[in-house]
């Protein structure tokens, strides 16, 4: 019996399907005939890119998890300048490491349809900084366009890639955490035959960009601009409803919390509301006809006021002067993510009506909920390689640290990141840190990240003598996004056939002479491991070598699992295992340290600190 499609690629047109809003969004590409999708794995976009992970073979087109967004935006790009339309995907601050190679992208162009999906982050609900990504497409002068529901992230998709290939351009389809998570009704249209190969055309007076070409490309991309703007005044996703006098803006996710708090507020006859879907350009023809039939205007998005800025400069040019907000006190905040209630609120304060939000429900008689603090999994092996760390280092020691699961050492008991910034910058802040004090240093990376960013940062320090050890905590998976595969990862069980990297054999070819590969779960040889990186005078590399433990369970290669148990005759409760490792399946009980069986994984690194040896593994019948 053959296998079963999978449910994205199914030919009925006109089938109804719940997804998820990054499900439709790899809908609405296999529809557009997506040739090449590329990404690097990011929340809130990682479903996109895993879920064509999931069919790619099937569908017949290629798809790759690139070692960051930079190369996955120049191995896109490389496609759709071939003729093949391609798709990358990533979260916000990954369009910071391929802005390199966007900002030069515009200006090439591209000979196939290319989407950049950006997936904003408003709260920071898995990211260091909810910055607005909607500036991007200023910077580059690239179309963008914002879905508001799952349908239109499925349809906009498709069309994005249709303006692409009008406009010869790469266009931008910017989501938020709350549209990508979203669940809802979509439904199918009709599948685009795919294109997997194409050919390149060589023209090295166009796609060589050295001065003299960008100056004429320059020219080019502003033309295309106007071409764009003129795409964005018919856009059937900028469209203006109503026509009271009361002005409303909108985009994205905020347009559904504006529809809500019109209709509970009933002011409906009293309000014009416009909403921006291809909200780069903006159509600027519209925005006039619209200013000129309200009294004043209420601007609806999140983040930056963005929005609010440019049309209060076109009411300006055009000598509208109609108060316009957005921003600023009792109005909307440039802080955090929207929800209907605050919508609902700030639109019946601004426009003077009654405020009809429900009255909040009593709680003042419920107990507040315990805290539940992000935390490595039991079993995790980063903690036992922090344990050896400190253990040698001390808490004095400065730990930076960098993104990814291992950043949650940054909680007590543990207290093992001192300074996070960027993808790869555990590495380049330690060179400075160890240049600028003389105090010891040990730095964090995963394996991910080192290939994604890392490298580079370890050349510096061999090539300039700094004087720190790294510590790149190889659990051989992406762990922190989903279980994505990296070069350093064996993908054989994934069915996939790609070539592994040796993180030892790479840090020994950049010239590190100072190298060890532990397994953390063997504490007197981590233990060693960390004394001598100590003891040593340079630039010295700990390979935490242990694979992800759900991981491991996922690709088949988890050891059995034999959970421990804490022998009160031999404990006399020093606390070692609480208060050095502090592991959720070890809690206290009237005093008592206890084990729960069923959150063990039987890594026994507490076992090897307990001073006691009160911790034995349970018998378990076989």
């Amino acid at each position: 019996m053959g296998k079963a499609m999978h449910r994205l690629l199914t030919d009925s047109l006109g089938k109804e399907m719940l997804l998820l809003g990054n499900e439709a969004i790899a809908r609405g590409a296999i529809e557009a005939g997506i040739g090449v999708a590329t990404c690097y794995p990011g929340t809130p976009s990682s479903e996109i890119p895993d879920t064509f992970f999931t069919l790619y073979q099937e569908a017949g087109f290629y798809f790759e998890y690139s070692t960051n967004e930079k190369v996955a935006l120049e191995v896109a790009g490389g496609a759709a300048i071939s003729g093949v339309r391609s798709m990358c995907t990533m979260k916000h601050v990954g369009m910071n490491v391929a802005s390199d190679a966007l900002m030069t992208l515009a200006y090439l162009g591209v000979n196939a349809g290319m989407v950049i999906i950006n997936a904003d982050d408003p709260f920071l609900f898995s990211s260091q900084n909810e910055q607005d990504n909607r500036y991007y497409a200023r910077l580059s002068a690239l179309p963008m366009m914002e879905p508001t529901t799952a349908q239109e992230m499925k349809d906009m998709t498709v069309a994005a890639f249709d303006v692409s290939e009008r406009l010869k351009l790469p266009v931008i389809l910017r989501t938020t955490t709350r549209l990508n998570h979203l669940r809802g009704t979509v439904t199918f249209g009709q599948r685009r035959p795919i294109t997997s190969k194409g050919s390149f055309k060589k023209d090295p007076f166009h796609y060589v960009a050295i001065p003299a070409v960008s100056r004429n490309l320059h020219k080019i991309l502003a033309q295309k601009y106007d071409q764009s703007l003129e795409l964005s005044e018919r856009s059937e996703y900028n469209r203006m409803t109503g026509t009271g006098k009361w002005g409303i803006v909108t985009n994205g996710v905020s347009m559904n919390y504006v529809q809500d708090a019109v209709n509970d507020l009933g002011i409906s006859d009293k309000v014009t509301l416009l909403r921006l879907g291809f909200s780069h350009p903006m159509p600027e023809n519209l925005i006039v006809k619209f200013l000129k039939g309200v009294d004043g205007v209420l601007v609806v998005e999140e983040l930056e006021p963005v929005m609010e800025n440019e049309i209060r400069s076109i009411a300006q040019s055009k000598g509208i002067g109609i108060p316009i907000k957005g921003k600023g006190d009792n109005l909307f905040p440039r802080l955090f993510e929207f929800d209907p209630g605050l919508v609902r609120k700030t639109i019946a304060s601004y426009f003077e009506v009654p405020d009809t939000s429900p009255q909040p429900v009593e709680v003042t008689d419920v107990p507040e909920l315990p805290g539940r603090p992000p935390n490595l999994c039991a079993g995790c092996p980063h903690r036992a390689m922090y344990y050896a760390i400190k253990k040698v280092y001390g808490p004095d020691a400065i730990y930076p640290s960098d993104i990814g699961c291992y950043t949650l050492g940054v909680l007590p008991p543990l207290s093992m990141a001192d300074i996070v910034i960027c993808m790869g910058a555990s590495v380049g802040s330690s060179c400075g840190i160890a240049a600028a004090t003389d105090q010891k240093v040990v730095a964090f990376i995963g394996d991910s990240t080192f290939f994604h960013a890392g490298i580079p940062g370890l050349i510096n320090a061999v090539h300039n003598k700094h004087k720190f050890t790294l510590v790149i905590l190889d659990n051989g998976t992406t762990a922190m996004t989903g279980q994505q595969p990296h070069p350093g990862v064996d993908t054989e069980p994934m069915g996939v056939d790609t070539k592994q990297l040796s993180i030892e054999s790479v840090v020994r070819g950049i010239g590190v002479e100072h190298v060890e590969v532990v397994n953390p779960l063997q504490v007197k040889k981590a233990v060693a491991a960390a004394q001598a990186s100590k003891d040593f005078e340079g630039i010295s590399v700990i390979v935490s070598k242990e694979l992800c433990p759900l991981y491991a369970r996922a690709i088949k290669k988890a050891r059995k699992v034999r959970p421990f148990y804490v022998n009160q005759d031999r404990c006399t409760h020093r606390l070692d295992c609480i208060n050095y490792l502090a592991c959720p399946a070890m809690y206290l009980d009237d005093g008592k340290t206890m084990i729960n069986e069923n959150l063990c994984i039987g890594c026994a690194v507490c076992a090897q600190v307990c001073p006691e040896n009160a911790i034995l593994p349970l018998k378990i019948e076989d």
